[in-house]
């Protein structure tokens, strides 16, 4: 399921934002440096280079230690949002970010929990075979937390979607109990609602000849709230909302592209309908 909501002006001026996209700053003449997605003032994940040729990439840094959740709207996402355009929500997470563009997505996600350099890690697996290795540690790109993987479709014959769901704290630091009160509130058919900012990058190797040569959109939902409701979806299999705040201008994608992300789940959930 995807709804999409009006695209919208959002956020607060970044000095004031707990969230906020920043490029570091390299000595004079040296170009730009990491971009990365920052909060509380400390650098929290380091993201895809500004080129578009290097490997895509979330990796999180020792500074990560800080999830978003606002106890104001708990009640609000005990269930299902019927409505990406949700103005008490959006307005309440939109307050935690920096002034820009987002388009709201609506989507219900079956999340699968990823250990990297394990069976279904993307970063050792589908990226390695386009980019392959890491030409100067020999290994592949380590995002240095586990992950959720959901969602995945071509794009057109040249391009794959891949959609991450990506924890601020590791699951390990999640409280039992908690988790297992999303177990149970799952088993008796409630479908909670996370809530995430997201990016759209679009990265693909400038040359060689590798396996498996083609663009990749990594669509990358960074939790704000709903770290508890996603180990509990991916531990009983289960499906769980997620209201993504994409941040139009903030990825390494067109805003054009970023609109065509409904129609790509469209097109996917009518070729299983059909069989096609």
């Amino acid at each position: 399921m995807i709804k999409s909501g009006r695209r919208r002006r959002l956020g607060v001026p970044a000095p004031e934002s707990r969230l906020r996209f920043e490029t570091e700053q390299r000595e004079t003449g040296g170009g730009p440096g990491r971009r990365l997605l920052v909060v509380d003032g400390e650098p929290a994940f380091e993201l895809s280079l500004w080129c578009g040729t290097c490997p895509f990439l979330f990796r999180r840094l020792d500074t990560a230690r800080q999830t978003l959740s606002l106890e104001s709207v708990q009640e609000r996402l005990t269930g299902a949002l019927p409505d990406p355009d949700d103005g008490d929500v959006i307005d309440a997470f939109g307050a935690l970010l920096p002034e820009g563009e987002y388009f709201p997505l609506l989507l219900r996600v079956e999340p699968r929990l990823v250990v990297p350099g394990q069976a279904g890690d993307y970063f050792s697996e589908e990226q390695v075979a386009t980019w392959g290795l890491d030409q100067f540690w020999g290994l592949p790109e380590y995002p240095h937390t586990p992950y959720y993987r959901t969602f995945e479709t071509t794009v057109d014959a040249s391009a794959h979607l891949y959609e991450f769901v990506v924890p601020m704290v590791p699951p390990t630091w999640n409280t039992r109990e908690r988790v297992e009160e999303y177990i149970e509130l799952m088993s008796r058919g409630s479908v909670p609602t996370a809530v995430a900012v997201s990016t759209l990058d679009i990265c693909e190797p400038a040359s060689g000849l590798p396996a498996d040569h083609y663009r990749h959109w990594g669509l990358t939902h960074f939790l704000l709230d709903g770290h508890h409701k996603l180990e509990a979806a991916a531990t009983t299999a289960r499906p769980v909302q997620l209201l993504s705040l994409l941040a139009v201008g903030e990825g390494l994608a067109r805003s054009e592209d970023c609109a065509r992300l409904p129609a790509l789940r469209t097109h996917l959930r009518s070729a299983r309908a059909t069989g096609t």
